[in-house]
């Protein structure tokens, strides 16, 4: 755990605990205005979750390079949550300019 500093700590599991809300928060709109598609929004936004889960625990273990894999593996939750996480937006704007226009 010396890899990072405190302060650098506290930013790392505050961003998880704040992508957790926002992943809440998603959900809650979602029901509210009772559009399906914040759902898949929502569930995109886990494989980032995940990545920001996979670099905290390549930092707990001070970045030992045991765990490179681990980056790898970080690096593609990225990519797919990034990638899933657009799809994501273009099927949501896609159904709400369908309730829009009939």
């Amino acid at each position: 755990m010396h890899a990072l500093s405190l302060p650098t700590w506290w930013i790392h599991i505050a961003s998880v605990l704040e992508w957790t809300v926002a992943i809440s928060a998603v959900l809650a709109l979602g029901r509210q205005r009772a559009e399906g598609g914040w759902r898949w929004l929502a569930l995109a936004m886990v494989p980032a979750l995940a990545s920001a889960m996979a670099a905290c625990t390549w930092h707990l273990f001070d970045n030992t390079a045991a765990l490179n894999g681990l980056v790898v593996f970080q690096a593609g939750l990225t990519a797919l949550g990034n990638g899933a996480m657009a799809l994501a937006a273009w099927n949501l704007l896609r159904q709400q300019e369908r309730r829009r226009h009939g």
